[in-house]
């Protein structure tokens, strides 16, 4: 849901945290991200980092548009009754600008990372200029047309995806193929919001995989064409998801679908990836690694 300055905390913190139990052992940490904007900045950046603790399991809180001494306040108060709630420091990754704000919530009981002050100001010294240090700045709408093409990106993903349109593929960028449930439609998306790629995808089907040769609309696009691919195990379990107890689900079709279009990929020298385990940006970050492309947005 899209959050306004006036939306309350309540509404966008996750709700399971107050079906937590008081007092609870450190293997849940909670995480705060703190913003006088979207909180996006502070999610990313946070989130980068979190990630390289797999062994930790996080409970994750944004509060955005923090951007008053008073939501300080708030803001304080709540990281202090979540450290009491789940016996443990809560961590708490911040963008916020205003020197007012950030001194109110320095006083939390959270261990504090100031994104914009542990990594602006040494690059400030560094490159001897001042930066744009105002609200808001990292995610306003700049006058150089990236918001336009991310935008003109992410509808041509929606346009284009699991082969509703094929006639349109000339303007791609890149083409996803890959079996049903192979995460073909988030990486589209995530390509086009992150890197202003223009990527449809198309499904192979069963159909497509009773032939050695690609489908038309793919053979005219070849050289933008890039592969998924997915352990049968975990296709498997994402289809029981969708279509219980059905033969699309089954661990045998999935099998077959799997070893049938990587053959198909190795056959037509089309490069491809695992996409199990894998986040999506990881995926997405392989996917340019592989191909050589290069965003788009400047």
């Amino acid at each position: 849901m899209p959050y306004s300055v006036d939306t309350p905390w309540s509404s966008i913190k996750p709700t399971s945290i107050n079906d937590l139990e008081p007092n609870m052992t450190s293997e849940i940490r909670p995480v705060f991200f703190i913003s006088d904007g979207t909180g996006l900045t502070a999610e990313g950046l946070g989130q980068a980092l979190l990630s390289q603790f797999d062994t930790v399991t996080f409970e994750k809180i944004t509060l955005p548009y923090v951007d008053s001494v008073e939501k300080a306040k708030k803001a304080v108060a709540e990281i202090n009754a979540t450290g009491v709630q789940f016996g443990v420091t809560p961590i708490v990754f911040d963008t916020i600008v205003n020197q007012e704000v950030r001194d109110v919530l320095s006083h939390c009981e959270g261990f504090l990372v100031d994104i914009f002050q542990t990594f602006l100001k040494p690059l400030e010294r560094e490159l001897g200029k001042s930066s744009n240090y105002s609200v808001g700045v990292s995610h306003a709408v700049a006058p150089d047309g990236q918001y336009s093409r991310r935008i003109d990106a992410i509808n041509f993903a929606l346009d284009n995806d699991d082969g509703a349109r094929i006639r349109y593929y000339d303007q791609a960028d890149l083409v996803l193929v890959g079996v049903s449930r192979s995460g073909k439609t988030p990486t589209s998306l995530y390509l086009a919001m992150q890197y202003g790629l223009k990527v449809a995808n198309y499904p192979i089907t069963e159909d497509d995989l009773d032939d050695d040769a690609l489908p038309d609309i793919l053979r005219k696009h070849k050289g933008k064409l890039f592969g998924l691919t997915i352990d049968p195990e975990r296709l498997q379990a994402i289809r029981e998801m969708r279509r219980p107890d059905s033969r699309y689900a089954s661990l045998r079709q999935c099998q077959f679908e799997v070893k049938e279009v990587e053959a198909l990929y190795r056959r037509h020298a089309i490069p491809f990836l695992s996409t199990t385990d894998r986040s999506v940006e990881e995926i997405s970050g392989r996917i340019l690694q592989m191909t050589g492309k290069r965003k788009t947005l400047r």
